[in-house]
């Protein structure tokens, strides 16, 4: 956590790397904290004036070490996990979960890596039962402010958005969002480049994802006070 805990304080959850294969979320991590360590930044110093930030860089380091793709030490696709949470299963969505019905969510990133599509875009929990027009708006405002931010972001590419009422909630962004009925977002990066700014020499690299996760962070504290 990077914050004192104060009640009123807005809760921020960022995550990281549910799947081992998507080592872009952990770059973008990696950019996420070595913000947060430049004290003289004064949009830093809004945003945490008004929200305690909870950080997971990598959900599943056991996945990682074993060299999986997608999945755990136990072969569970931790996004698949957080709809029925099994302790035995997936212990690292458990915690999480424990740990923020403990602490509260009021915005809920999860961070990917997409192999097909070859821009970053956000998905939203748009088919959740209880996703209403303050989610909708709050969404619009993330992806808009994005987007005028960097042109590494878009909002023209992306996954079909789900229908009302048939969102698959076994995923952290829909599974998070219903829970808590805060602003949720899967975050996707590319594996290859972004079309939208090529970079043939290097393509979607280490030091771009956490450009983006750097300005992320400029975008939550111009929101910040918008969330609930």
């Amino acid at each position: 956590r990077k914050g004192n805990g104060a009640s009123h304080k807005r809760k921020i959850w960022i995550i990281a790397q549910q799947h081992p294969g998507e080592h872009m979320a952990e770059w973008f991590m990696q950019g996420v904290l070595e913000r947060l360590e430049q004290g003289s930044d004064p949009q830093l110093r809004k945003l945490l004036d008004f929200a305690d930030l909870y950080l997971i860089p990598n959900m599943n380091p056991d996945g990682a070490f074993h060299g999986h793709l997608r999945t755990n030490a136990n072969g569970q696709d931790l996004n698949r996990a957080w709809q029925n949470t099994d302790p035995n299963v997936s212990p690292e969505v458990f915690f999480a979960l424990e740990q923020m019905t403990r602490y509260g969510v009021d915005l809920f990133l999860d961070i990917h890596g997409d192999e097909e599509i070859p821009y970053v875009f956000t998905a939203g929990c748009e088919g959740n039962p209880g996703y209403t027009e303050r989610l909708a708006t709050l969404e619009e405002r993330f992806r808009t402010h994005l987007s005028n931010l960097t042109p590494d972001f878009q909002t023209t590419h992306g996954y079909t958005r789900d229908e009302p009422g048939l969102a698959n909630m076994t995923l952290a962004c829909n599974s998070v969002g219903q829970r808590f009925d805060c602003l949720s977002l899967t975050l996707e990066m590319p594996f290859k480049d972004n079309n939208d700014a090529p970079q043939p020499q290097t393509g979607w690299d280490g030091k771009r994802s956490m450009q983006l996760g750097k300005s992320v962070l400029s975008t939550l504290s111009d929101m910040v006070r918008e969330l609930r």
